[in-house]
């Protein structure tokens, strides 16, 4: 496994301190997707691309309150890949499972129609509300400043 120093080194992280605001907005950010994402006269392809980008911003979240930002291309994977990283191996299973879900967004956004089920969208929320839940408690027990 990649170590946060070795996405340093290679570039893919950067150094950068947040603050409450910005964690305040990537959380606001959460909220409206997964609202969103249970609209449901929106498509499932749509409802589940906007869950991933829920799941994305947590993720995201966990990094900026770290005082890591992504650079360069293939963020949503360095995003996703540092979560164990910073939270620890259980959560290794979460971030194959959103890596899998992030290849399946790029297919609903570039590629495809009918991608994604009412299973697929409802799982995805499922656990972004999951991870939602792992980060408050993280941010209140590591970065109380934040939460």
């Amino acid at each position: 496994m990649t170590s946060l120093q070795r996405l340093l080194a290679s570039g893919q992280l950067r150094r950068l301190p947040s603050s409450a605001s910005e964690i305040e907005s990537l959380f606001k950010v959460v909220e409206r997707d997964l609202s969103d994402a249970r609209a449901e006269e929106i498509s499932a392809d749509r409802r589940f691309a906007t869950a991933y980008n829920a799941a994305l911003q947590l993720a995201t979240l966990v990094l900026r309150a770290e005082g890591y930002r992504t650079h360069g291309t293939g963020h949503h994977r360095t995003t996703i890949l540092a979560l164990p990283l910073v939270l620890g191996s259980e959560m290794t299973e979460t971030a194959d499972y959103l890596d899998a879900c992030r290849s399946r967004r790029n297919t609903v956004d570039y590629d495809g129609i009918g991608v994604a089920t009412e299973a697929d969208v409802s799982e995805l929320i499922a656990e972004a509300e999951m991870l939602g839940d792992v980060v408050r408690r993280w941010l209140a027990e590591n970065h109380p400043q934040f939460s």
